[in-house]
């Protein structure tokens, strides 16, 4: 399904960004404004321990998709935990009090699904994607593996060497590098600000302290339930009420903002004989639950966050700097980043850095026209309506909502939020939130090749 979205949404953007072209050669009618996704009624239900399901019929594939999101993540983790989230979200991986981890493996290939969890800065996620017709067993499973995992002594050191070398290959990725420095900067010493853990903390970590780290993080208030697909609402529903009833309630989410740094700042990892420079320039921003987030979303989108955004075209397709720039409003609870990366070949890191800013003083400075505001408007349009054309998209928008408590009013009336922004609104969001001065840049590659193409832009002492 992933494959399928990401092709699906190429093919869109491929199709937005050749509209101009049949324009000057037949001048074919624009599409038509998008209509409004109608987001599918949820039954939700609280259980007495405060945990909160969420049901939601959808589609006529006959299978289901259960998510157990919990607010557990890196957020929890003490300055000398880092990633023992993870490798506790590993460890419930390796059955229950009740059934090993091949039994737990075992039924739900038997159901037509597998398990999976992943662990976020904010959430533990527990998944499984099954046949319909095994809903409510696997509802009951996946309640077992959630509340009471066997957490196994004997899969911890395998667990742990998978974490070291999970970190030796992460560190030699230059965008790992760039995002470790780039958070740090915004984040200083906050849990958001910790990319990499240490060899030492890895290899210290005991069972004690991941049974600790699930003991004070994981319980029924921190926990929502998403089911979506075709299945009977009142099995799957009765089957949680049993798995989850008799949870601890445990504690309730940890509310941790960070205070984050939007000075210009300017740092520079040495990568000697890299090839390329790996560039990221971006700012602490406005998170979801800002009325201007559906503005800045768009001013976003037509800026770098897309396939036909200005910085895209720009050195991408115009100069060839760069294949596959991208830009991120990276979120997490009350707390949001733009980020704009790129990796451009050796030569041109101080030429691509000129023409990113170049592209973000001109949106500053000029409201774009209506058919450039058209374009996005239209192409982001049909990219949600295509994110949430899934079981897995539906409960991703569901989870994000919840998250950020912005409603469902957010995705009903996205489209019409995103379709009434304006080109003025756009230059607006551009003054309001992407200043230039204001942005922390973090560049990989080698500091011999790349010191005066970089000078311009140096605030502060180099750094190795």
């Amino acid at each position: 399904m992933k494959t399928t979205t990401k092709t699906l949404l190429l093919a869109l953007a491929l199709m937005l960004l050749a509209l101009p072209m049949l324009a000057e050669k037949s001048s074919p009618p624009l599409p038509g404004p998008a209509k409004p996704f109608k987001v599918p009624p949820r039954q939700q239900f609280t259980l007495p321990n405060g945990l909160v399901g969420n049901l939601v019929e959808y589609g006529s594939i006959p299978k289901v998709q259960i998510t157990v999101a919990v607010r557990a993540g890196g957020l929890n983790e003490a300055p000398n935990q880092v990633w023992l989230s993870d490798i506790t979200g590993q460890l419930m991986r390796e059955g229950t009090k009740s059934k090993t981890a091949e039994q737990v493996d075992a039924a739900f290939a038997r159901m037509g699904g597998e398990l999976s969890i992943n662990v976020t800065n904010d959430q533990t996620l527990i998944t499984a994607d099954v046949l319909a017709s095994h809903a409510a067993e696997a509802a009951a499973l996946l309640a077992e593996v959630a509340t009471e995992p066997r957490l196994p002594e004997s899969e911890l050191a395998r667990l742990k060497n998978d974490q070291l070398r999970r970190l030796a290959i992460g560190k030699t990725q230059p965008g790992n590098l760039a995002t470790e420095r780039f958070r740090k900067v915004l984040y200083g010493d906050h849990p958001y600000g910790r990319v990499f853990s240490t060899e030492e903390m890895i290899k210290g970590y005991t069972l004690a302290d991941v049974q600790k780290f699930y003991d004070q993080n994981f319980g029924a208030q921190r926990t929502r339930v998403y089911v979506a697909g075709k299945f009977d609402p009142a099995a799957v529903k009765a089957a949680l009420t049993k798995g989850f009833s008799g949870w601890k309630q445990g504690p309730e989410p940890l509310i941790n903002i960070p205070k984050t740094n939007a000075v210009r700042g300017f740092e520079l990892v040495d990568r000697p004989k890299s090839v390329q420079s790996t560039l990221f320039i971006g700012l602490p921003t406005i998170d979801p639950s800002s009325p201007d987030y559906v503005p800045l979303l768009v001013t976003h989108t037509m800026l770098g966050g897309s396939f036909i955004s200005r910085i895209t075209q720009n050195i991408r397709e115009n100069k060839g700097y760069t294949y596959s720039p991208s830009a991120q409003l990276s979120s997490r609870y009350r707390d949001a980043y733009w980020l704009e990366r790129a990796d451009v070949t050796t030569a041109v890191t101080g030429p691509s850095m000129k023409e990113i800013f170049a592209e973000i003083d001109g949106i500053r400075n000029a409201s774009p026209d209506a058919a450039e505001v058209g374009r996005i408007q239209r192409y982001m349009s049909g990219v949600f309506v295509l994110q949430n054309s899934s079981r897995g998209g539906l409960i991703n928008q569901m989870n994000f909502v919840d998250l950020h408590g912005v409603g469902d009013d957010y995705l009903r009336s996205f489209v019409q939020k995103v379709n009434a922004v304006t080109g003025a609104d756009v230059q607006r969001m551009a003054q309001k939130y992407l200043d230039p001065g204001k942005m922390t840049i973090v560049v990989v590659g080698d500091k011999e090749k790349i010191s005066d193409q970089v000078a311009p832009y140096q605030t502060t002492a180099m750094k190795k």
